[in-house]
């Protein structure tokens, strides 16, 4: 499935498997991580920008500037958002 933000600037390409896997009820880290290391996740993750991560987490207001400054755990955020979206009808 094809992921997109809202301003179309960040895309993922994931199945409806790895989203399942990516976002469930209770804590998602780790299995959120296991998609970061799959290939192709991992591909299209090193190629976006920090910067655009960052501006696309600030819209949910959920995490201050200093959690934001780690581009990991920004990764782990956008794929997790992905994941959630696809499930809900929204990729």
């Amino acid at each position: 499935m094809w992921w997109s933000n809202g301003s179309g600037l960040i895309e993922l390409n994931i199945t409806k498997k790895q989203a399942e896997i990516g976002f469930h009820s209770g804590d998602c880290e780790n299995d959120v991580n296991h998609l970061m290391q799959i290939p192709a996740i991992k591909r299209q993750l090193n190629k976006l920008k920090p910067a655009l991560v960052i501006k696309e987490l600030q819209e949910y207001g959920c995490w201050d500037d200093v959690e934001l400054s780690i581009h990991k755990a920004n990764l782990q955020r956008i794929l997790w958002l992905a994941c959630g979206d696809i499930l809900e009808g929204r990729g």
